[in-house]
């Protein structure tokens, strides 16, 4: 009888504990623990600033090192077909907001008075901003570009707990500033305040160094920014963290610290800068644009470094890519053909040709993302937004007017539908606009002057990347039929905009 008692109890001890999910009921012992819910991954996404689709040696530069960046491709992912957008301020409000720059807020870089740009909207829904309500501490380390100091559009009121670094992108064409912003607070640096666009002095000697060593400072801003995100990295070691760096890392003006320049000195030739074309003179041009790099792929590897030392690296999922493409040759002393930064596509920096706008993009995450693969997808910065959310298990989430589509299943090496478009429009450099659609590419230029002068019939141009990579081959009279619905597409993307009016495209958004 004993037994048999015992029996029914264990059985009842244990029915219990199934339905109440492993908790103490009626005095009966707690027999087994709930297991702890999974922690969700942090997320590192570091995004240069005008490096090309050929600076890094992982995506064929032979010039540069990036040991660090083609370490992270060599363990991960390397995407072939990723998209920015032609300048600063548009391309990081599509990554921030998942909309495509037909329905961004910012349509170009523009300058807000005293210090920033154009400020985004306190409403504005950003990844970061989703990613806290996910239980996420966010940080933004480097330059930010979407509102001035303690406007609608500042780092600190549009998700993120911690920022560090330049508020204002004008300020960031220096790298040794007199100020940075620690959170909303203005840091004063020992650095005499200079401007980053400044000739040799009259009767200056350009053939000697010495000459040049005024457009140095005491501290170096992208060190001190890589510092502060390291910082948060330890400080929030405990719980998942979003890690934003966006770096300064190679825009102008050409300046680096003298261990990172002597790197490459002697092993081309390199004729100085005098500043003639915008921005700093500089002794070796050529050997500070890859000096930045260099020591760019060094701070990742330190970012990397401190990952394992925090047996972290296996909770994180690491992104490198870029704003935009390289700098067209020769502005501010920058060689671009000379490294092949645009990888052998056409157009620079400013452009909606593909040299503009693709850009390197380079993801790991162990144990999840075979090493040493390649993906061809077409995907954008506006992608991010979804995938993150995905990543963490938070789809439901996405906002439903987003254009990003999540590639979390080509991440995981699954199967995933091509992407139906990939849709961008720049109302500066002349007025752009394109669309993608398969190998398909619709670009049209020029059209600012149209629009200023109350002209519609505007000029589209067709390439098909598969066959013509370098956009060389305009077949849009040999393909009628797929440039009139393609044009159709490029219509009913935009939407006119108040503060970026395009008058070309708003008058034909209104038809």
């Amino acid at each position: 009888m004993f037994r048999s008692n015992l029996g029914c109890r264990n059985f009842f001890r244990v029915l219990l504990l199934a339905i109440c999910g492993g908790r103490v009921m009626g005095g009966f012992a707690l027999l087994s623990a709930a297991e702890p819910a999974p922690r969700k991954p942090n997320i590192v996404f570091v995004m240069a600033d005008d490096l090309g689709y050929g600076d890094l040696g992982c995506f064929g530069q032979k010039i540069i090192r990036t040991p660090n960046i083609d370490a992270l491709a060599a363990d991960g992912m390397k995407f072939t077909q990723h998209y920015a957008n032609a300048v600063c301020a548009p391309a990081r409000c599509i990554l921030m907001t998942g909309k495509h720059s037909g329905h961004t807020f910012v349509g170009d870089n523009r300058e807000a008075k005293s210090e920033g740009q154009f400020p985004i909207p306190a409403e504005t829904v950003t990844v970061a901003k989703l990613l806290k309500a996910q239980g996420y501490a966010t940080g933004a380390f480097g330059k930010w570009g979407l509102g001035g100091p303690m406007s609608s559009g500042d780092p600190m009121n549009q998700g993120f707990d911690r920022f560090f670094g330049y508020n204002c992108q004008r300020v960031a064409h220096n790298y040794y500033p007199d100020h940075l912003w620690d959170n909303q607070q203005r840091k004063d640096l020992s650095n005499a305040l200079f401007s980053a666009h400044q000739k040799l002095p009259e009767g200056a000697d350009k053939t000697k160094r010495e000459t040049y060593d005024r457009y140095r400072g005491k501290e170096y801003a992208p060190d001190l920014i890589m510092e502060q995100a390291r910082q948060f990295v330890k400080d929030h070691s405990r719980e998942p963290f979003f890690l934003y760096v966006p770096t300064t890392v190679p825009h102008l003006a050409l300046q680096v610290p003298e261990d990172s320049a002597a790197e490459y000195y002697g092993k081309f030739d390199d004729p100085p800068y005098d500043g003639h074309n915008a921005y700093l003179p500089n002794f070796t041009p050529r050997a500070t644009y890859a000096g930045m790099i260099t020591r760019l792929d060094r701070e990742v590897g330190r970012l990397v470094d401190l990952l394992k030392e925090l047996k972290l690296e296996d909770d994180t999922i690491f992104v490198f890519t870029s704003d935009n493409g390289p700098l067209y040759d020769q502005l501010g002393g920058t060689d671009s053909d000379f490294f092949h930064s645009a990888g052998g596509l056409r157009g620079k920096k400013g452009s909606l040709y593909e040299g503009g706008f693709r850009v390197p993009l380079v993801v790991r995450w162990h144990g999840k993302i075979k090493p040493g693969t390649t993906s061809d997808r077409v995907t954008g910065l506006e992608d991010w937004l979804p995938t993150l959310l995905d990543v963490c298990g938070a789809n439901s989430a996405v906002p439903h007017d987003v254009d990003g589509i999540s590639f979390l299943p080509t991440l995981l090496g699954q199967a995933q539908a091509e992407r139906p478009f990939l849709y961008r429009e720049f109302p500066s450099y002349g007025g752009q606009q394109m669309l993608r659609e398969g190998d398909w590419v619709a670009v049209r230029q020029k059209l600012i002057p149209a629009g200023k002068q109350g002209k519609t019939d505007l000029n589209t141009e067709l390439y098909n990347l598969k066959d013509d990579p370098s956009q060389e081959h305009n077949l849009a009279k040999q393909q009628p039929a797929r440039l009139a619905a393609m044009e159709k597409r490029m219509q009913s993307e935009h939407t006119p905009s108040a503060d970026f009016p395009f008058p070309a495209l708003d008058g034909q958004a209104s038809k």
